[in-house]
């Protein structure tokens, strides 16, 4: 026998609500995102040298929190990773990038989990049904391939992975793998700047070609699995 799907007075009542928190929740996120793109001015390299060096180890430890609260936004982290090869060489700039870009992503994943799809496709905007389309019913290479795609930012695949279904272990998983190439080739980048070589160089050339190659392989394969699956 099939249950009774009604719902009571109070069931309404309680999704009124819950719309209206999820409503005014989206404002402030929206409000704050605003604030902190048009607000908040990133220090020069200069700057965060001289900052970091003041500070320390404490001061890599700073460089990562900054980095990840800038993969939250819609600021771009190419300019993080950029710094990190200016400030740091590149093995330990591409480490304490690809950490930053991690703790970002990790927030941003469970933060878009608590607000909910609806409130979530409001606040993606016009990267909304890109990355609804890759992520609905899906898993590791369509994070994989959405975090190596040229032109798509890191925030709207952290936010997208959360409301859209992805499951937490392979979203960590393809993220730290997909976004290492990419740290890499921008960290070298810097690297290059602070002190070009031919070891930065070849670095930087390295460094796309893996980009290049992970992303027609991921997205071959994800491809593959959405011609494979059994329609729903």
């Amino acid at each position: 026998m099939a249950e009774d799907q009604t719902t009571t007075p109070g069931d309404d009542e309680r999704q009124r609500w819950l719309s209206v928190a999820r409503n005014v929740t989206l404002g402030v996120v929206v409000l704050g995102l605003v604030w902190v793109v048009f607000n908040v001015e990133l220090p020069s390299g200069r700057q965060l040298q001289e900052q970091i060096e003041a500070l320390g180890w404490i001061g890599w430890i700073a460089f990562v929190l900054l980095y990840a609260v800038v993969a939250t936004t819609p600021i771009p982290v190419t300019i993080m990773a950029v710094t990190a090869g200016l400030l740091f060489n590149l093995v330990s700039g591409t480490v304490l990038s690809v950490a930053g870009v991690m703790l970002g992503c990790w927030i941003a994943y469970w933060v878009a989990r608590g607000l909910g799809k609806q409130t979530m496709r409001k606040l993606l905007g016009r990267h909304g049904p890109t990355v609804e389309s890759h992520l609905q019913e899906s898993g590791f290479y369509a994070v994989a391939t959405l975090r190596l795609m040229p032109g798509l930012p890191y925030w709207p695949v952290n936010y997208g992975a959360g409301a859209f279904g992805v499951k937490h272990t392979p979203y960590l998983l393809a993220s730290v793998i997909s976004c290492i190439p990419g740290q890499f080739s921008l960290v070298a980048i810097g690297a290059f700047i602070a002190e070009p070589s031919i070891f930065t160089a070849l670095a930087v050339a390295v460094g796309w070609a893996g980009v290049g190659v992970l992303t027609a392989l991921a997205y071959q394969r994800w491809k593959r699995d959405r011609r494979t699956s059994p329609n729903p």
